[in-house]
């Protein structure tokens, strides 16, 4: 399967999530972000604001916001820079919510939260093809944490992104956190190694 395909197959799946699951999915995967978030303690953080098939971590937001500085994307062209999270929020040309734009530039972030539509078996983002977070990555001087999170686990055992691509350290799915060279745990424990699992029909190539 190349990554054309993988990433239509993968937004189908995400698609059909029912409307009636995502907040307690949403809300299973907010929890291990905070659990990540907590262990790594980071002082600046770059979050999303969803679109609709997208993990919701709003309230996570609000909450990390009274202790740490929260950032989130404006786009610019082809890629984007970081803003602090403040309101009013606009739509954007893609119909996704920002704060105003800033003048003030921010190097540094510590951890950096991130949609994705599919990782491969590179532990690497398939996203919806534009290539933004894999542009705003490569111009960052000091690298972050990378969390990858989603819905629906959907990932290939095999490698179907590009050299360029964004990596994970960890993928975070409502069932369970999975590390870079570590094995899942669906117990959340952090530090044992991570294998592939064929139990999951989302999962391919295994």
């Amino acid at each position: 399967m190349d990554k054309k395909s993988f990433r239509k197959d993968c937004l189908r799946r995400l698609k059909k999530c029912p409307e009636n699951r995502k907040r307690i999915l949403d809300k299973l995967v907010s929890q291990k972000v905070a659990k990540l978030i907590s262990y790594h303690k980071p002082k600046n953080i770059l979050f999303y604001l969803p679109m609709q098939i997208e993990v919701n971590l709003n309230q996570l937001l609000s909450k990390e916001r009274k202790k740490s500085n929260i950032f989130i994307p404006f786009i610019v062209g082809e890629s984007f820079k970081m803003v602090h999270y403040r309101l009013p929020l606009k739509r954007n040309n893609y119909n996704i919510y920002e704060s105003a734009n800033s003048h003030l530039v921010q190097k540094r972030v510590d951890m950096i939260i991130v949609p994705v539509v599919g990782v491969d078996g590179n532990f690497k983002r398939v996203g919806f093809g534009k290539g933004m977070y894999d542009r705003f990555y490569e111009k960052l001087g000091q690298k972050p944490i990378v969390l990858f999170i989603q819905r629906v686990e959907c990932k290939s055992c095999k490698r179907v992104t590009d050299f360029h691509d964004i990596q994970a350290d960890y993928y975070i799915t409502p069932q369970k956190i999975q590390k870079l060279g570590k094995r899942n745990d669906n117990r959340d424990h952090i530090g044992r190694r991570w294998s592939h699992s064929r139990r999951s029909s989302s999962v391919y190539n295994c």
